[in-house]
This record gives structure tokens, C-alpha cells and sequence, in this order.
């Protein structure tokens, strides 16, 4: 049995995290009749009491694989008072005060100083809790101060104190229209660390997250109800989003792409089989991520979608956690993660009706990756998950720049990040040069898409 921890940073970081223990519990209790203690469940959680089952026949105590990180303690504070505050160890926990200041240095150079061997120690009680740690998952979000800049701090940590051991990070990009104003210096100094130190990078952006709800939202047909989250569409018009439902959809995401991990399957997937399989090149780990059905809960009209459809969705636009066009791209690999009661040859039939609208790269024609995992999601007859790494991601790097370089030619702002002690202007220089090179490497794949098929045919299943 192979164990893994999530480490979650700032207030993005924990909110998802939070609702992704939520559903995880909601699936080991719905599937796990006799509440016993297993390897199963063992993939995410512990029992401190290491007892299979209490006297009773049910699991007496379980604690959350996690390290909760925040400069400022309102979120984790709400977490702990909240329903699932007992799944979280007390030493896992490190809150702050005045936060960072939606400023990269000051979570990265300040915070990420001052707090260093705490977390060292938090991450090493959190392995040593581990008896065969497979992987570490670090989720945070790009656009503000402690989730950018402790964020990637504490992925360098992960790297210098377990190179080994597999670093998965799910960064959440801010939209365009982003309220932090400085968060394009945010997102340009963490991507950087992003691509230096880790092993995969799950991207998510937070405009593709709402206009996915308002796709769920039209399918619903308008009907929607008090308990459905997705019921706060109404509200997407106006300056409040919803949240928590943007929040649904990635921690959704996650709890399909570790459910090879936590259930059985005919053809499971482990997780270092990812980075294996879609990463050929070390600086190219970035992964679109690509989801049906979206939500965690069931539809209204009906709750069981065709499975040919799920393959289709999950190679359109509208499906993916962040925006880029898959139209005109090509392919170094790509990993489709099944749920349910599926056949293999449905499998195989569904990769053999893609593959003609699907350019994989000429010295890698089928990196397909696949996994089948017998136990369904709650409310689903099936659900499916595709990691495609792409050089469509090429032009949300390329958009990202152009963001960063309105800002910085005017050196907007740039003072706030100077006069924070060890932050030097070559940083930036020096970011701008490593996702210039990064692009440059995607656009060198990128030529000879055209050399493999016809446009028409690329096209076709992409609308």
C-alpha cells in the first residue's frame, strides 16, 4: 500500500484541499460499508489508534495525510471549527498573521525564511506517517502573496528534502480580470519555480473554472435547488463568484486522479506512472486537465451520461480546468483516467475513434496512457479524467507574458517587491528568460503539426 500527502498553502490551497477530504470521506463512506480501517482508505488518511476497527466495528479515528499552510489564520481557523476540523492533526497546522500582502517576495523570501524548519518538520512528521509515501500533492493558487511565494517555497523544500519522492502541484492562475493587480508578477515569479522544481503541474485557472459552471448551469436547464452548490450560477453576472463551486470542480479533479490509488481496478494507474508517461522532456510537465462530468453531483434531469460522450468531452475546450485551444496543438502524451463499470474494449474503441483528431508527436504516435478504476464517483455511473500534455498550452504562457510585461515596463509597483531583504530585480529577468525558453520549447514541437494531418481532421472533434 502506497500513501501520499497533500500540502495545502493559502486560503486557495485550503478551501480546495478542505473540500477535497469532504468528498474523499463521502466516497470511502459510501463505498466502505463496515467503516473498517484499509488499505483503501489508508492512501490519504491514518488511524492513530493503528487498529483496524474499534470495538464497535467501525474506525474509531482517522487523520487527514496533510500540512495546512496560511499567513493569515481565517481559513484554516474556519476549517478546524468546521465539521471536518478533527481530520487535521494540530502539528500539521501553520498560521500567520498580516499574511503576505498579495506579494510573491514576502511569501517566498520572508514567510518562506522566517517559517522554513517548521515546515521542514511538518513535512517530515507528515512522511514519517508514511509507511510507503509515493507522492506529494501541493496545491495553491498563482495570483496572490502566501500561495505563489511560500507555495513554491515550500515545493523547493519538497525537493531538497525528498528529491525522490514524486512532487504533483495544482496551481490555480488567476483570471484576466483579476482583482490583485500585481498578481501577473505573482504568477511570472512562481512560474518559474514551477517549472525548475516540479515533477508534474496540473494547471487550473479560475476564468475556465466559472465558465465551466456556466456550461453545468445551462445543461441544468435553469432547475437547480438550495442544496445544489451549482445552484449559485445566478450569481456568476455579478462581482460575487461562486467559490465554492469553482472549488467543487478541482477538488473533483483530484479525487478522479487519485482514485486508481484509493480503489480497486482492472488497470489502475500509479501515480508516478504519470510523470513517467507524460513528461519526456523535465522542463515540460505542464498538463491540461480535462473533466466529465464536472460536477461532483448528479444531474438534475438525468445523472448518467453516454460514455462515448465523456471521451468526447474531455478533448474539448469547454471541459478543460484551464483555457487554451486544443484545435491547433499537438500532443507528447496524454492519460485518460476512467471511473466506473467499463469495459476495455469501450476503452479501445473510444482511443481508436480520437486517434485521427488527436496529433501526437512523430516519435511518440500512441502515448496514450490509460486507467480503469471500477469504483464509480457518488452520484455517477461513470466519470473520466484526461491529462493531456499539449503545446496548446504554449499561448496561456505567451498570454501570461504579455500580461507581465505591461506591467513591468512601466516598473509598476515593482517597489513593493525590491524592498522586501534578498528580492533582486534580476528575478524578474530572469523568470521572463526561463518561460521564454519554455515557449520556445513548445513552439519547436509545435511545427510540425501541420506535417501530421490535415487541419480539417484536427479540428473536428475540438469545436
Amino acid at each position: 500500500m502506497t500513501q501520499s500527502v497533500i500540502v495545502q498553502v493559502g486560503q486557495c490551497g485550503n478551501q480546495i484541499g478542505c473540500r477535497f477530504w469532504d468528498l474523499a470521506l463521502r466516497e470511502h463512506a459510501h463505498f466502505n460499508k463496515k467503516g473498517c480501517y484499509d488499505d483503501t482508505t489508508g492512501t490519504f488518511f491514518h488511524n492513530p489508534n493503528g487498529d483496524s476497527c474499534g470495538d464497535n466495528g467501525r474506525i474509531q479515528q482517522l487523520k487527514a495525510r496533510a500540512v495546512l499552510l496560511d499567513m493569515e489564520e481565517g481559513v484554516i481557523s474556519e476549517i478546524l471549527k468546521g465539521p471536518l476540523g478533527e481530520i487535521f492533526d494540530s502539528t500539521q497546522l501553520l498560521t500567520g498573521v498580516s499574511g503576505a500582502g498579495n506579494n510573491w517576495a514576502v511569501g517566498h523570501m520572508t514567510y518562506g525564511s522566517s517559517s522554513r524548519d517548521k515546515i521542514v518538520d511538518q513535512l517530515r512528521k507528515a512522511a514519517e506517517q508514511c509507511h510507503c509515501l509515493q507522492c506529494f500533492f501541493l496545491i495553491h493558487s498563482m495570483g496572490g502573496g502566501t500561495g505563489s511565494g511560500l507555495g513554491t517555497k515550500v515545493l523547493r523544500l519538497l525537493e531538497d528534502e525528498f528529491p525522490e519522492v514524486c512532487r504533483i502541484v495544482i496551481p490555480v492562475y488567476p483570471s484576466v480580470d483579476d482583482d490583485v493587480i500585481v498578481s501577473p508578477y505573482n504568477s511570472m515569479l512562481a512560474t518559474r519555480e514551477l517549472t525548475e522544481n516540479a515533477d508534474c503541474v496540473l494547471l487550473v485557472e479560475n476564468q475556465a473554472l466559472v465558465e465551466m459552471l456556466k456550461m453545468e448551469y445551462a445543461c441544468h436547464g435553469g432547475q437547480h435547488t438550495k442544496s445544489n452548490k451549482v445552484s449559485a450560477m445566478d450569481r456568476l453576472t455579478g462581482p460575487e463568484k461562486p467559490f465554492d463551486a469553482m472549488n467543487d470542480i478541482v477538488a473533483n479533479m483530484l479525487l478522479n486522479l487519485t482514485s486508481s490509488a484509493r480503489f480497486e481496478g482492472s488497470l489502475n494507474m500509479d501515480l508516478n506512472e504519470i510523470a513517467m508517461n507524460l513528461v519526456p522532456f523535465p522542463r515540460l510537465h505542464y498538463l491540461v486537465p480535462s473533466l466529465s462530468p464536472v460536477s461532483t453531483l448528479p444531474r438534475v434531469s438525468n445523472s448518467t451520461r453516454k460514455l462515448d460522450k465523456l471521451f468526447s468531452d474531455v478533448f474539448s475546450k469547454r471541459y478543460q480546468l484551464i483555457k487554451t485551444d486544443p484545435k491547433r496543438s499537438l500532443y507528447l502524451g496524454c492519460a485518460l483516467m476512467l471511473r466506473g463499470n467499463v469495459h476495455m474494449s469501450d476503452l479501445h474503441r473510444n482511443i481508436e475513434r480520437l486517434k485521427p483528431t488527436v496529433p501526437f508527436v512523430s516519435w511518440n504516435p500512441d502515448g496514450w496512457k490509460t486507467s480503469l478504476c471500477s469504483v464509480p464517483p457518488v452520484g455517477h455511473s461513470q466519470s473520466l479524467l484526461a491529462l493531456a500534455n499539449t503545446t496548446a498550452i504554449k499561448s496561456t504562457f505567451m498570454e501570461m507574458r504579455e500580461r507581465f510585461c505591461k506591467l513591468y515596463r512601466k516598473k509598476a509597483h515593482l517597489h513593493h517587491y525590491l524592498q522586501v531583504e534578498g528580492m533582486e530585480e534580476s528575478l524578474f529577468s530572469e523568470a521572463v528568460t526561463s518561460l521564454d525558453s519554455l515557449i520556445e520549447e513548445y513552439h519547436d514541437l509545435d511545427a510540425s503539426v501541420g506535417k501530421l494531418m490535415p487541419a480539417a481532421a484536427r479540428l473536428k472533434i475540438a469545436k
